[in-house]
């Protein structure tokens, strides 16, 4: 008696076409919200005054060893800094460095000058405190939407002379979390103090 095929009921194959494509349209929407709520930029930097004050001192010394006189120039550039946060996360600000290119090329780099170092220069030089606000310190939060503004002191070993011919001074402003932000320090609304020249032994 011959045996007939066995046949077990085989389910009716699904079309995958609808919920990938109900996916795919998930997915953009998502995106498109992402895109529409997530900011482009981490923040805003606005520099909305710069004061420098140079100062010329002269070390003078009667020692052999030593030989002549010698002397030093130093630039302090005093930054008033706006930060606007506009990522929906706080932001930590890390370090506050700068970078001087002179006409010829050359290259200065610093960091601003740290909270307790403030008394010791406004001791040395006191023009510097009068051109001076308050600063805008390191490890500083700023909440989502928010915005944080302050001065920042830096130093360079040149003359006034020197920043005013340069060729580019940038400002970079270091985050924990994001990537460095630059924005190069202008001319505009800046006051300058002609430093005495000083004289120690």
């Amino acid at each position: 008696m011959p045996v007939s095929d066995i046949r077990f009921a085989q389910p009716a194959r699904r079309n995958l076409l609808a919920p990938v494509l109900i996916a795919f349209v998930v997915l953009g929407v998502v995106l498109a919200l992402v895109l529409r709520y997530t900011p482009h930029r981490t923040a805003d930097l606005t520099i909305t005054k710069t004061a420098i004050y140079p100062a010329h001192t002269v070390f003078a010394t009667d020692s052999i060893v030593v030989g002549r006189d010698h002397s030093s120039d130093d630039l302090y550039v005093l930054v008033n800094l706006r930060i606007d946060d506009r990522l929906n996360l706080p932001l930590f600000l890390k370090d506050f460095t700068a970078t001087l290119t002179t006409v010829d090329g050359e290259e200065f780099h610093t960091s601003a000058t740290e909270k307790q170092d403030f008394d010791t220069l406004y001791e040395a030089f006191p023009a510097v405190k009068q051109l001076s606000s308050a600063p805008l310190l390191r490890e500083t939060l700023i909440e989502p939407g928010k915005s944080a503004e302050g001065m920042i002191l830096l130093h360079f070993p040149v003359t006034k002379e020197v920043w005013d011919r340069r060729k580019s001074a940038v400002l970079s402003v270091d985050l924990y979390h994001q990537g460095p932000i630059t924005i190069v320090i202008p001319d505009a609304g800046g006051r300058s103090v002609e430093g005495p020249n000083s004289e120690q032994q």
